[in-house]
């Protein structure tokens, strides 16, 4: 079965993330597919490379960016909520002229439509938080 997998909350004030997280370890453990990972609304902060959790907390952005790469996953956030929460990549960062960029490797930023298109891929689209 074909999986896009949506993540709306933030990993400090929401189980979203994690759940998502284990849920998208069980799709692939089982021998599934995730076509998509689209992160929007405050689910974007799931792909800042600056976050630092304090140490008895997980560290989430790691643990993400770990499996997407570790299963080169298609891993989309949503550029306008991105651009709202401070999170750019170069390009961007160079739009913009800004000092810096923050996007971790392994994600792109991209539009809404990606989230669309994910869920014509997929057999299921399953959303995580608001």
């Amino acid at each position: 079965m074909k999986f896009a997998l949506a993540v709306y909350g933030a990993p400090a004030n929401s189980q979203a993330p994690q759940s998502a997280l284990h849920f998208a370890r069980a799709v692939v453990d089982q021998g599934h597919e995730i076509v998509r990972l689209f992160f929007y609304q405050d689910g974007v902060n799931t792909a800042t490379a600056i976050a630092q959790p304090p140490q008895d907390e997980s560290n989430l952005p790691e643990e993400w960016q770990q499996f997407i790469q570790a299963h080169n996953l298609d891993a989309v956030v949503c550029i306008a909520a991105a651009l709202r929460r401070g999170i750019v990549d170069q390009a961007e960062s160079d739009r913009y002229e800004l000092p810096g960029h923050n996007l971790r490797k392994g994600y792109e930023l991209s539009g809404l439509g990606q989230l669309l298109d994910g869920a014509l891929m997929a057999d299921r689209l399953i959303t995580f938080g608001a």
